[in-house]
């Protein structure tokens, strides 16, 4: 898998989350991402795909996540 680089995860406080397998999860989940995210790509670039649209389409598709959980208060 690609190299992902390493970001420093914060808390809605923007506290550092500084548990190491906190951490390996969110880096192997971005890894993870960037693979599906790239495969697809490749996929659509061969069909004859816009690269520019089809990147634009997984940006809003970022936009358009929905977080299931409440806010912290």
């Amino acid at each position: 898998m690609n190299q992902v680089h390493h970001v420093i995860w914060r808390s809605t406080e923007g506290k550092v989350i500084a548990c190491v397998e906190k951490n390996k999860v969110l880096q192997e989940n971005l890894a993870e991402i960037r693979q599906v995210c790239e495969d697809a790509l490749q996929d659509a670039v061969l069909m004859g795909c816009d690269e520019q649209q089809f990147r634009g389409v997984l940006a809003e598709l970022v936009q358009r996540l929905k977080n299931p959980f409440p806010p912290r208060e």
